[in-house]
């Protein structure tokens, strides 16, 4: 197998029969066989029945892969990964805003170039508003200031990329997961390709401030130390600034005497301390969190069904009723 194209789905009934069909399209004459993965990531809607149905009529080959559950786009990436089995491995949306013909183009650069590993698409233009755009620079300037990894702040997932890499980011069984960090922390000599992406052709997009927001600080907390270090940095300023505080009410007591402390600044001064074990606090249980997760050992996924064309015959899915409806 050449090509595996891994697309992971939530809640995308309306668009995966028109995305196999533009990936068919769109490798025509290639020369070369593909598959899709698609991986359901439980869905609420008729996701996983319009997959079935696409497997049933094997226009091209194609697999499902269905969660238990929603576990995420982190998890159903690496549930794809492993279920690919093509030389070339690459991640792209259903909705269509990335389109299949570039990931021809992606194929073709790595034939050619033997040099490259990874050929990653970034937008050259992006229709967003200013304050999305404004946070998000400042992430990456956050990230990449407080991390040993580099990212590229204008690269996305969707990339293509060797058998090697897929193997090496599969070793990396970590629960909580940051494509994009460990696209940086795996390393391998990348190409940057500029892409448009396109309207969706369906539904509505499955991200908003507060998921991306999370997604940051999952960045953050998953590759860099810095949070904690800077917890270390602002106990010490604090207790300087303590110290610096009890000399001062010392030498006023001696030079003008005893006199009856402010009420307001003692407030103000226990609630700023307080504010400050509490941010500390925070940092360090984010990471206990995640250690604590971790050391669960549990599966970052689990699958509740695995349709491969590879064994068809033997798994019998019921695919003549899906047919007839």
């Amino acid at each position: 197998m050449k090509l595996s194209l891994v697309v992971p789905c939530y809640n995308e009934a309306e668009n995966v029969a028109a995305f196999q069909q533009a990936v068919i399209d769109a490798f025509a004459g290639c020369g070369y066989d593909y598959e899709i993965v698609f991986v359901d990531d439980g869905s609420r809607d008729a996701t996983l029945f319009n997959l079935k149905k696409l497997f049933a009529v094997q226009s091209c080959p194609v697999k499902v892969v269905s969660f238990s559950r929603n576990f995420g786009k982190e998890a159903g990436l690496y549930a794809g990964l492993q279920h690919a089995s093509g030389e070339y491995i690459s991640l792209i949306d259903a909705d269509l805003q990335q389109r299949p013909e570039i990931v021809r183009d992606m194929v073709k650069l790595l034939d050619e170039h033997a040099e490259y590993d990874v050929v990653a698409a970034y937008q050259d233009r992006r229709n967003e508003g200013k304050v999305l755009s404004f946070f998000k620079k400042s992430f990456y300037s956050i990230i990449n200031k407080m991390s040993t990894v580099k990212l590229r702040s204008d690269a996305s997932d969707f990339r293509t990329f060797r058998r090697s890499v897929a193997e090496s980011i599969l070793h990396l069984g970590e629960y909580h997961r940051f494509s994009k960090g460990i696209f940086s922390w795996v390393g391998y000599e990348t190409c940057f390709i500029p892409y448009t992406a396109c309207q969706r052709l369906a539904g509505q997009t499955k991200w908003n401030f507060t998921k991306l927001l999370n997604y940051a600080i999952e960045g953050i907390i998953g590759y860099s130390t810095a949070p904690l270090r800077l917890a270390t940095y602002l106990g010490g300023i604090t207790a300087v600034a303590a110290v610096a505080y009890l000399v001062a009410e010392i030498i006023k007591t001696l030079v003008y005497g005893i006199e009856v402390p402010g009420y307001a600044s003692l407030i103000v001064l226990i609630l700023f301390f307080a504010a400050i074990q509490l941010i500390c606090i925070g940092i360090i249980g984010e990471y206990v969190g995640r250690i604590f997760e971790q050391s669960k050992h549990r599966p970052i996924y689990i699958a509740k069904e695995v349709l491969d064309y590879q064994s068809k015959a033997e798994q019998a899915p019921e695919m003549d009723d899906l047919n007839k409806k």
